[in-house]
């Protein structure tokens, strides 16, 4: 059976015209302690009948805390991870997006592993904006094509005059 997951990756010009992206650092155990290759685009299952526009912004809302923010979210691709999963990936302009706080759903996991007692984590326990460059170096590795879809995508649109984000050359 194919595991389907649906995820938002948003995007802004920084600063200084450079490219950032919205990713969160995965939460529990397992990720505690790890920042380089350890974080995601907000995302999560859902069924093959399903939509996945709406099951990724479902699944934004639960990992972050708050809605996605409104914007014209178009079709990546989907994205075929090393575990096999699939992610439908939609991407969105959202300059201004910026919540209070993330306050992420959680999962129950036997925590010491073997001690019996079963804890709840967060499945994200921080996000943030990053430079796309920095950005490369802390999403997982299975995820660095839907970055380049975005970069792909975001050279060939249009945008009303305005020059396309660019990619930096730092951190």
């Amino acid at each position: 059976m194919t595991i389907r997951s649906a995820g938002i990756l948003l995007y802004r010009a920084g600063s200084t015209g450079e490219l950032e992206l919205w990713i969160a650092h995965m939460g529990g155990p397992f990720w505690a302690h790890k920042d380089e290759h350890a974080w995601s685009i907000p995302k999560g299952e859902y069924l093959e009948d399903e939509d996945p526009l709406i099951a990724a912004r479902r699944e934004f809302a639960e990992e972050i805390g708050t809605p996605p923010p409104p914007g014209d979210y178009q079709l990546l691709g989907v994205f075929k991870q090393p575990s096999g999963k699939l992610i439908t990936t939609f991407a969105a302009e959202a300059g201004s997006f910026q919540p209070e706080e993330i306050v992420s759903n959680t999962f129950p996991m036997e925590w010491p592993k073997g001690s019996g007692s079963i804890k709840e984590f967060p499945e994200i326990d921080d996000a943030r904006w990053f430079r796309e460059t920095t950005a490369r170096t802390k999403l997982v590795k299975g995820q660095l094509p839907i970055v380049d879809a975005l970069v792909r995508q975001l050279r060939e649109e249009p945008n009303d005059g305005e020059p396309a984000p660019t990619r930096a050359s730092g951190t």
